[in-house]
């Protein structure tokens, strides 16, 4: 088992440093002058090349890259072009509203998925289970930033019932801090929650049909304890796996969930500095979301460790 852990920890290494020569290199050679940016349309030439080295621009780009991983290896992750605060100040100033929407988001999707894909596959070739397929193609086919549009206009604007827009800390209470996540959570989670569904079902429709499940039906089990005990224990390596692989239309669908909504996270961050080139932030943002995804991705390796005792052997 230790082993096992330590291997995959080690395996997280050469991911990050591919990701790090990735975002460096295709950021550099994007069209566009960021000292030309920062400079305005009346600047000169001269002043052009000034800011230029003043970035550190008109060094070699291997050269750049070096200096750049040396303040990466010691946490700098730069200064900021436009508003000349660290990176890392910036990340740790919108990362409570980005952390509070993703983890809630995937409570609501798990919670919800998850017994959605075990009724579906109980009920196969039913009502319900009709429904909940219909639901996930649903979940796929709306985009996130429509979904958003829908649920303002029709719980904010129609029925007043919760805030357009805007997000509150929790230190300002709990109420004020639920209220302005439950509208961003839902448009979030609906693509989520289809997709857990839907592998949920297929799981446990391959697990339903074992030998092993129609022996403990003939025992007497109860329905419910075969289906959670014996079926979905059994079949969730497939169910945390696609977890997992979720994390990624989370982190894409952050930037256009807290663009609609208003909300002050990472994602807002990113769209910021994509727009006026600050390449401090946008490198060390898409860091921040490859670290996130590659830390998930482990604690799902380490998980099937728990889930299946073949694995750790």
């Amino acid at each position: 088992m230790f082993a096992y852990v330590i291997g995959r920890l080690l395996a997280t290494i050469p991911v990050m440093v591919v990701v790090a020569v990735f975002v460096f290199f295709l950021l550099r050679i994007a069209p566009g002058d960021p000292a030309a940016i920062i400079a305005g349309d009346d600047a000169t030439s001269q002043d052009i090349e000034n800011i230029r080295a003043k970035l550190g621009l008109d060094r070699p780009m291997f050269e750049q890259f070096g200096l750049w991983c040396w303040r990466l290896a010691q946490g700098d992750l730069g200064i900021s072009i436009f508003s000349n605060l660290p990176v890392t100040q910036l990340i740790a100033q919108r990362l409570e509203p980005t952390l509070a929407l993703t983890l809630s988001t995937l409570l609501v999707a798990v919670v919800l998925a998850v017994p959605m894909g075990v009724v579906a596959a109980w009920k196969a070739r039913s009502l319900a289970d009709r429904v909940v397929m219909g639901f996930a193609v649903m979940g796929f086919a709306v985009p996130v930033f429509l979904a958003g549009y829908i649920l303002i206009y029709i719980f904010s604007i129609k029925l007043g019932w919760l805030p357009v827009q805007g997000y509150r800390p929790i230190g300002q209470g709990l109420w004020p801090f639920v209220e302005g996540l439950i509208l961003p959570s839902i448009a979030l989670g609906t693509t989520y929650c289809a997709l857990i569904a839907r592998i949920t079902r297929a799981s446990m429709l391959e697990v339903l049909s074992q030998d092993y499940i129609r022996t403990a039906e003939s025992k007497g089990l109860a329905t419910g304890r075969v289906l959670l005990l014996h079926a979905l224990k059994n079949s969730a390596v497939p169910i945390v796996t696609v977890i997992g692989i979720g994390v990624a239309l989370l982190i894409s669908g952050v930037v256009i969930t807290e663009t609609v909504f208003n909300i002050p996270g990472l994602g807002r961050l990113t769209v910021d500095a994509v727009l006026k080139r600050d390449y401090p932030i946008v490198q060390g943002l898409i860091l921040v979301f490859a670290a996130a995804k590659v830390l998930v991705n482990l604690m799902i390796d380490i998980s099937y460790a728990f889930l299946d005792p073949r694995i750790r052997y």
